[in-house]
């Protein structure tokens, strides 16, 4: 069975949580509060991570145990603020140890500057890495911020279609953003 990683995968991801539990993979679900991922373990195919990610020594822990447990990762969806700057990379590192390849879905705010963000990711050769950049929705001629379905189902088509940039809603006009 192929295992995936989400991180925030009882919030705004939880519908990409279940989606690929649907596709066959085995989920580990990182987040701190253990009542949201209970409303999503509906199957023994998924695993919860109590963590909060800006801890980075229990962050490792927690991904290596995952590894040991449900094996290599072959994929990634990771929401991860810049306020934890290491998290990432110790989910890549460990990752990279015991995958022959992974895919890497990286979301991002809608100010990301994504060629910074994927230097300072430090890709490992082995890591497909994908960004898929959030943005808003235009209606009515007003703005507004996306909700989390419209989120999760943006991440699953960017997990479909498998391309390296995927923006969810829209970016321009950037003065007309919420």
């Amino acid at each position: 069975m192929k295992h995936a990683l989400i991180v925030g995968g009882t919030g705004m991801l939880s519908e990409v949580t279940l989606f690929l539990k649907k596709e066959g993979y085995f989920v580990s679900v990182i987040g701190r509060d253990s009542s949201k991922y209970e409303r999503l373990s509906d199957s023994p195919h998924s695993t919860f991570l109590s963590v909060d990610y800006h801890d980075d020594a229990h962050l490792l822990q927690k991904i290596q145990y995952t590894i040991r447990q449900h094996g290599p990762l072959h994929l990634i969806v990771a929401w991860i603020h810049s306020s934890a700057p290491n998290a990432l990379g110790i989910v890549l590192k460990e990752a990279a140890k015991t995958s022959k390849e992974f895919r890497l879905f990286h979301v991002l705010g809608s100010s990301s500057h994504l060629e910074k963000i994927k230097e300072a990711a430090a890709v490992p050769k082995n890591c497909l890495y994908r960004q898929v950049q959030l943005g808003f929705i235009l209606e009515d001629n007003q703005s507004r911020w996306l909700f989390n379905h419209e989120i999760s189902f943006g991440v699953i088509q960017a997990i479909q279609e498998d391309n390296p940039v995927k923006v969810i809603g829209v970016l321009q006009p950037w003065e007309k953003r919420p």
